[in-house]
């Protein structure tokens, strides 16, 4: 059965190939900080559960230390632009297809975990869904192998090239993710709740709503990502007086409430791995003004989202 820890071993040894290329890699003025980045986060995924808290928290301080001391860009070893630009042009919307493989997968493999005995066996069903969306990857860069028949170590170069151009930002959702659970461990989640509830109201559904929502946005442009907003935000507010006092639809609510707080990430710079990346990969001379750009840009996208957000919420959460 595949499982978790068979994902985490895959990635671990993706960052492990990152890390020993960054490292032999002489265009790379910070070729060793780049390569110690990337080893320990490859120790992240491959022993994590094995070296304790302790060790962990101080892995997670070095990762801190070497993104603020900052990383560099290499050269990796894959095609020029021209030939990818030739590659292109050839096969023409044919190259979409390894792109559509994926999301296919991860739906066909979740329908199958939840309905077929072949699934149920083959995967853990709890996470169904992630394991799908990586068979989806594995399964199309299989494609792209025989299909395109590129050298065998392209893939881990491509991947280098890429993550080399993100840097440290792609780290975020799994750093972010942690602080929600560091907040909700400490009680933050309920020392909201108490503001919320000395402060504010809530003795109504779009009250209790509009706050949840609210909320889960203005966490989010404070903390960079949804994900670590959504425990501070559903302890106080989502589960306590929506669902519990209300009567809401947790699934619902829940979904809802991370859509709300992506409306939060399209307005905050904190959230770099969304609003920094579009600005490395394009290579933008002035990178500070392309972010306020792009999230210049976003603003009048996300404050109707958030409106719309709310009244789905009120129609969608509550039975009839």
């Amino acid at each position: 059965m595949i499982t978790l820890t068979h994902l985490y071993i895959l990635a671990g040894l993706f960052f492990a190939a990152v890390a020993v290329f960054s490292a032999i890699d002489p265009s790379n003025p910070k070729r060793f900080r780049t390569a110690v980045f990337w080893g320990l986060l490859a120790i992240s995924f491959l022993f994590g559960s094995l070296i304790g808290d302790l060790a962990n928290g101080l892995l997670a301080l070095g990762l801190a230390v070497l993104a603020t001391w900052g990383l560099g860009q290499g050269k990796a070893r894959t095609t020029s632009t021209d030939e990818r630009r030739a590659s292109a042009e050839k096969r023409g919307n044919l190259l979409f297809l390894p792109a559509l493989i994926i999301p296919a997968i991860a739906l066909l493999g979740t329908l199958a975990a939840q309905n077929t005995p072949i699934g149920a066996a083959l995967m853990e069903q709890k996470n169904a869904t992630l394991i799908s969306l990586i068979l989806g990857v594995v399964i199309a860069l299989a494609v792209i192998m025989i299909w395109l028949k590129p050298p065998l170590i392209s893939p881990l170069q491509e991947g280098r090239r890429l993550i080399d151009a993100v840097g440290w930002a792609a780290i975020l959702p799994q750093m972010l993710a942690s602080l929600g659970a560091v907040f909700l461990a400490a009680g933050v989640g309920d020392q909201v709740g108490k503001l919320f509830a000395d402060y504010i109201p809530l003795d109504s559904r779009l009250a209790a709503v509009a706050a949840y929502c609210i909320g889960m946005a203005l966490f989010t442009i404070f903390m960079g990502n949804a994900f670590a907003a959504f425990p501070v935000m559903t302890a106080a507010v989502g589960l306590p007086i929506i669902v519990m006092q209300f009567g809401g639809d947790p699934a619902t609510v829940c979904a809802i409430g991370m859509l709300a707080g992506f409306c939060g990430t399209l307005m905050t710079p904190m959230a770099a791995n969304f609003n920094v990346v579009p600005a490395n990969l394009l290579e933008l001379p002035d990178r500070k003004a392309a972010l306020n750009g792009v999230i210049r840009a976003q603003i009048p996208t996300a404050l109707p989202l958030l409106a719309v957000n709310i009244v789905l919420m009120l129609v969608l959460a509550f039975p009839k």
